[in-house]
């Protein structure tokens, strides 16, 4: 048996591989940081028709340690179909196994979105007609594409949405790939509605180099860029400081931050609460944003999510809540489950990428039926 994590997102370190039967695992914490929690690696030399198991021995002491309550690992063999696999969460360790089909399978904490798959995004997503606005630079120096999408003229109001600040937070390029695609068909009339209207700034991705090195919550540097928002410098969070120096020139007129969220089994936003100059515009457009959410039947929901700030209380230094106060618009973290939406439990995938795809598209539903009175 052969395990290897020498590739794109990959991260593990191998205890003892020596039983099959009982693989000992370890997850790689995050350079310059104390965060670990995503794992991704692929296993050669598996014999179909028995059963492997693998235990990630410091699942106690990650990050977010009582989210493994519940969940399941995916697993894929051609790393196109991922699927969850039979998990538990004992004794401070991760077990998950997999009846083998064939020889070779890959494991990982969510459904990967590679960075060639980046790279293939922004690159059809310009030969469709995108603009690349800027490009900013990583620690290590990997691009960091700012796209506008839409009509020819400047439109009135200005849409952001950035996702992957947490870089094991998959699922938040997923879905801005299926946002992407549907603000690019020509033939979707609500979406051309929109775009007369509206354009959007949008950075797929903001922490490639995390991405890339398997990090679970920060950059190069260690830096969580979530909380870098009243102290972006050049120095440890460029990623932050190139995002910000395009909206003080462009404006806000909404801002979205994709992630997902390691505990919560649910899809649910994150508001601006909290901050001191909230006001009830601010709450009625918060409240109309997510029950039109609902009423569309997107799979979202209100019951669950985090508890609410109290009035003047909100963290500034988190990306939702900095440009919401800053520039007085509409602001949402949109949460995503790295378990399943229990709301529409589907055993076999979980939450996945083409679920976070499909939320993408329907928010672009609700922009449109609220892009009029953002102002």
């Amino acid at each position: 048996m052969k395990i290897s994590a020498d590739f794109d997102s990959g991260n593990i370190q191998v205890i003892d591989a020596s039983d099959p039967l009982r693989v000992q695992l370890a997850m790689r914490p995050d350079l310059n940081s104390y965060h670990f929690q995503w794992f991704h690696f692929r296993v050669e030399g598996l014999q179909p028709g028995q059963r492997h198991a693998f235990s990630l021995t410091n699942a106690g002491q990650s990050a977010y340690n009582k989210a493994w309550d519940g969940y399941q690992a995916v697993a894929s063999y051609d790393q196109q179909d991922w699927f969850r696999v039979p998990t538990r969460f004992e004794d401070g360790q991760l077990h998950f196994e997999l009846l083998a089909e064939r020889e070779q399978a890959w494991f990982a904490y969510f459904e990967p979105y590679p960075r060639a798959r980046h790279e293939r995004l922004v690159a059809q997503a310009l030969e469709r007609g995108a603009e690349l606005v800027a490009c900013g630079r990583s620690l290590e120096g990997r691009d960091i594409q700012l796209l506008r999408i839409g009509a020819q003229a400047a439109a009135p109001s200005k849409l952001w949405l950035i996702a992957q600040q947490h870089p094991g937070e998959h699922m938040a390029e997923w879905f801005m790939e299926g946002l992407i695609e549907r603000l690019q068909d020509p033939h979707d009339a609500e979406v051309q509605a929109l775009l007369s209207q509206a354009e959007f700034y949008l950075i797929p991705n903001m922490n490639p180099d995390g991405a890339f090195r398997g990090h679970l919550r920060t950059n190069l540097a260690g830096q969580d860029l979530n909380r870098a928002w009243q102290s972006a410098s050049v120095e440890r969070s460029p990623e932050v400081l190139f995002a910000l120096q395009h909206m003080q020139r462009i404006g806000v007129d909404l801002f979205l931050d994709i992630h997902g969220d390691e505990e919560i089994p649910h899809v649910f936003t994150a508001g601006c609460e909290g901050n001191p100059g909230y006001t009830p515009r601010l709450a009625a457009l918060e409240e109309d944003f997510r029950q039109r959410l609902v009423s569309i039947g997107a799979e979202f929901q209100t019951r669950f999510g985090y508890p609410r700030d109290e009035p003047g209380q909100a963290n500034l230094t988190l990306a939702c809540n900095a440009v919401g106060e800053a520039f007085d618009c509409l602001s949402f973290t949109i949460e995503m489950p790295f378990k399943d939406h229990d709301d529409n439990p589907q055993p076999r995938t979980g939450w996945n990428g083409a679920r976070s795809k499909k939320l993408g598209q329907d928010v672009l539903t609700v922009l449109a039926q609220m892009v009029g009175r953002l102002r």
